[in-house]
């Protein structure tokens, strides 16, 4: 890590959001703040999108109304989380620097009027950030009421890649610095394929739209170089604020809901974790989907409490049908994410926009104002996060993994794969669910990671694994692990090239199997798997498996492998590789991991449908959050003190339906002795 993980100074758990004064009359301001006091809100995020505020012309400063601010809500107790804002630049920076544009891949610059930041390797852009970045910390770096940094705002979105002369002139000096010389570059790029060989650096473009599909090397080394590009851009701007205060600094990820930076380096960068999690509307089950982007957020930093900075307190507006959030739900979705490990709950916003266009997105205070029921649960979710001060700092342990691998999922989402329906997010989404439903409770890793800490290790869609990291999987099994790997993983190296010995070769030691042919199936057409003489549904995929030492604990009765083995299982050392070659339905990976917990010595929880119940364990006590997705009441076996309610149990926990419950417990060693 850069640095050990330092929470900002605040009193118990964090609660508040972005902030917006700038958009509204003074006036305003002062009702703003007696209204966060009365819903709890002790932090806020500000300045965000105020560059041309702030800096009213090129190194021209006006400071009157962000002092005036910061002193207003230091007055009332409320932290500030002071945002850098060059996730937007102003009017007059693109009218002076028009070469600052970011590019397409069609080579059409991109203007001003939408939110977005310029080119990531314009001289001008960088110079500009640290400018604004070193005024607000020179001003503001030890301002009692300022005890976060928050720099630019979500990195990638809405501009990732750039294909400007200066990202062109940037990435060929980040080849050469990767590389080396021209040599070992044509051979990890495989250029003399279609007769791409490269004789000077100047030679190279970025892949621009070209008449046919791009070397795949080179595609995915332009998403490491643009990911570096942008981590550079933050790092320039922390370092310029280091240098004038030492409050924590951060910027806002988006796990699971952006995948264009690799957050495991991210997470390298910053002092505290942060993340922003919008429900998918489409998704009928998304409490799953936002459970699995807080366990992200959670695992890339390795396990530290972490800042959920952005959610809604209803329906966003920028999905295709954007649904509203119903009574209790917002409680819900704040809780899975404290539950999860984040010590803040944030949304965006505070106060509805009028103008512009959010001005339909949900807010702590909506268009239909404070007697909404909207603000009311606003206020009683404040009021619950009060009451929850001791858990601050407790953390969540588990004892499964699943492999989470940014380089890989962009390495497989190139073109010209075996079939369009090797999707590697709804694959971790299968596996993750599966868990979800048995209420176990998953960390999420790289392949290169020490993984002794787990009992179960899952790789759901391990496409690119190179040689160094398969033997650590491998190692991992032999010493005792569980491995399951799932369909198309091991098939390339970190190059983006068949591993020699063909598809699946450097994890036949821990596995006892290799792919001899992949066997896409049709649109709509069906398998059929058996597995411990039940038929199980398959779709999508099939291999030709050549069996080294595996047991067979499934074979194919229909498609293109019938007869041959499907699921398979093979000791290794002291340890258990399973290989799931084709994609079953829920019934069937149902199946499939019952067999997997028995091996690494799990068991599901037995929850109700539709609850979960996740554990942070604190130095002095355990902390069970309850959480009823479901329409009925359920009842639990638990004992402890019930935070929210302030009683204590008597054996039992009942859970009204949509409900929320905090149970703070005895540590099963505590309980044993």
């Amino acid at each position: 890590m850069h640095a050990t993980p330092r929470w900002p100074d605040l009193p118990g758990i964090a609660f508040g959001g972005d902030y917006t004064p700038e958009q509204w009359p003074r006036d305003v301001w002062d009702e703003d703040v007696a209204l966060m006091r009365e819903a709890g809100v002790n932090l806020v995020s500000i300045g965000i999108f105020a560059w041309g505020l702030i800096e009213v012309r090129e190194g021209e400063f006006d400071f009157t109304w962000l002092d005036e601010v910061i002193a207003l809500l230091h007055a009332n107790g409320i932290r500030v989380d002071l945002g850098t804002p060059t996730a937007s630049p102003p009017a007059w920076f693109f009218a002076n620097h028009p070469d600052a544009r970011a590019v397409t891949r069609d080579g059409v610059p991109l203007g001003f009027g939408a939110r977005g930041m310029a080119s990531h390797s314009a001289p001008a852009y960088r110079e500009a950030s640290v400018r604004i970045a070193t005024a607000l910390a020179a001003r503001y770096g030890d301002h009692p009421a300022v005890v976060l940094w928050h720099v630019h705002n979500e990195y990638g979105v809405p501009v990732g890649e750039d294909f400007s002369p200066h990202a062109v002139r940037e990435w060929r000096r980040w080849l050469e610095r990767r590389y080396g010389t021209l040599d070992a570059l044509n051979a990890a790029w495989g250029t003399a394929f279609w007769g791409q060989h490269y004789g000077e650096w100047d030679h190279i473009g970025a892949p621009a739209t070209a008449p046919s599909t791009i070397n795949p090397a080179q595609l995915l080394d332009f998403a490491r170089f643009t990911d570096d590009q942008l981590r550079a851009c933050f790092i320039a701007e922390r370092d310029a604020i280091r240098a004038h205060s030492d409050r924590p600094i951060t910027t806002n990820f988006m796990a699971n809901q952006h995948g264009g930076c690799d957050l495991w380096k991210w997470a390298a960068e910053v002092d505290v974790v942060s993340d922003d999690h919008y429900l998918w509307a489409a998704d009928e089950d998304a409490e799953i989907g936002l459970a699995i982007a807080a366990d992200l957020t959670r695992s890339v930093g390795r396990g530290a409490p972490w800042i959920l900075m952005e959610h809604s307190t209803s329906a966003v507006n920028w999905q295709p049908r954007n649904i509203a959030k119903r009574a209790g739900e917002m409680a819900r979705n704040s809780f899975s994410h404290l539950g999860r490990g984040a010590d803040g709950i944030l949304f965006f916003q505070w106060r509805a926009s009028r103008s512009g266009a959010e001005k339909f997105h949900s807010a702590m205070i909506p268009h239909a104002g404070t007697s909404s029921r909207v603000f009311r649960e606003v206020t009683a979710l404040g009021g619950d996060l009060g009451r929850l001060g001791e858990v601050r700092g407790s953390r969540v342990v588990a004892d499964v993994a699943i492999l989470w691998d940014f380089e890989s999922f962009w390495a497989q989402g190139l073109e010209w794969r075996p079939s369009e329906d090797l999707d590697h997010s709804e694959r971790v989404r299968a596996y993750y669910e599966r868990l979800w439903r048995d209420g176990i409770t998953v960390d999420f890793a790289l392949p290169s990671h020490d993984l002794s800490p787990y009992r179960l290790v899952i790789a759901p869609a391990q496409y690119l694994l190179s040689a160094a990291d398969a033997a650590n999987l491998t190692a991992y099994v032999a010493s005792g692990g569980v491995l399951v790997t799932s369909f198309f993983s091991a098939v390339v190296d970190e190059n983006d090239a068949v591993h020699p010995g063909g598809f699946g070769a450097p994890l036949e030691p821990a596995l006892g199997v290799r792919v001899e042919e992949h066997l896409p199936l049709r649109h709509s057409q069906a398998g059929e798997i058996v597995l411990d003489g039940a038929a199980l549904a398959v779709d999508v995929w099939q291999e030709d498996l050549v069996v080294t030492s595996a047991e067979v604990r499934a074979a194919y009765t229909a498609g293109p492998a019938a007869g041959g083995a499907a699921v398979t299982r093979n000791v290794h050392g002291d340890g258990v590789g399973w290989y799931v070659s084709t994609r079953p339905d829920a019934a069937g990976l149902a199946a499939i991991l019952a067999s997997v917990y028995r091996d690494a010595g799990l068991r599901p929880a037995g929850l109700p449908a539709g609850v979960e119940a996740i554990t942070r364990r604190g130095a002095d006590a355990d902390y069970r959050v309850v959480i009823n997705h479901s329409g009925e009441r359920v009842s639990l076996e638990m004992s402890g003190t019930d935070l929210l309610a302030q009683a204590d149990l008597e054996g039992v926990l009942t859970v009204e339906a949509g409900a929320v419950a905090v149970v703070r417990t005895s540590h099963p060693q505590q309980e044993q002795q």
